[in-house]
This record gives structure tokens, sequence and C-alpha cells, in this order.
């Protein structure tokens, strides 16, 4: 028995859709001539953080899970200046690695025990712990807070 055009036509969607998220869950870090990709499971294995927090954009608090930025950065060399961190939609931002803590920022790539879908701000959003003291809630910090990051690199 042949399949019919609408099986062929779902089969192909679910096999791009599937192609395309897993493309999508892949950060990319530039540093010295050399780009490193890295997804979900080989951030985990450097070792993950918890932020439970409220921001400005979710509602109530949420439990973000990802990987200090500092230990991404650590991971490729980044060692000074500034990072450029860039959106799916070319949206950067600059943020100097002297406001980088070892614990924060965060690349959160779950949030609530889920992966962070590209529609809810993912898969990887970079969150401060907003609640944690008041100097983490400031317009700086909220711009910051760039998500569907796709790329991080030294800044020019």
């Amino acid at each position: 028995m042949f399949p019919n055009a609408t099986s062929l036509a779902l089969t192909a969607t679910l096999f791009l859709s599937a192609n395309a998220a897993s493309a999508a869950s892949v950060l990319t870090v530039t540093h010295g001539g050399e780009t490193h990709e890295f997804d979900i499971a080989a951030l985990q294995q450097m070792g993950t953080i918890d932020v439970t927090t409220s921001t400005i954009w979710t509602e109530g608090v949420q439990h973000f899970t990802g990987i200090p930025l500092a230990t991404v950065l650590n991971e490729v060399g980044i060692t000074e200046g500034s990072v450029a961190a860039t959106a799916i939609n070319d949206y950067s931002v600059e943020i100097p690695l002297d406001e980088i803590t070892e614990e924060y920022p965060v690349i959160a790539f779950h949030v609530d025990g889920q992966p962070i879908s590209v529609r809810d701000k993912g898969p990887f959003w970079i969150i401060y712990p907003f609640d944690l003291a008041p100097e983490w809630r400031s317009e700086v910090n909220f711009s910051r807070s760039i998500w569907q990051l796709t790329k991080l690199q030294p800044a020019d």
C-alpha cells in the first residue's frame, strides 16, 4: 500500500519540525577564531544551577534551571572585556565580564522543570536572580536578560 499525500506531508512536517527544534537548541560561542556549539546536554554536563525568581515578563515566581554564564565563558576562554549576547531575531546586548559573578546570570534552559520553548523565550534565556536582592532588579539587568539566545562572542 502506498502512503497518501497527506501522510507524506505530515511525515515531512514532523521531520522538519524536529530538526528545526534540534538546531534551535544549540548555543554557539565564538572566540579566538573557534566556534563552539553547546546543546542542552553539553551544558548540563558542566553543572547546573537553579534560580527561583519572578520576572517582569512572566506571572508569579518561576523555577529556572541553567548554567552560570561565567562557566560557559570560562570553558571557551573568554575572560576579559565584554560578551555580546545575540538572540534569534538578531537583538544583541553587551554584558561586561566584570559584572558577571561565578553564579549569575544564568543561561536558563528549563523553567519549572520543562525545556523552554522558542515560543516561551527559549531555548536559552539569560536570567538574573531578580528576587534575591534589589540591585538585581535594574533596567540594565532587565535589558541584559536576553531570551531566545543563540550566540555569544567577545564584544568588539
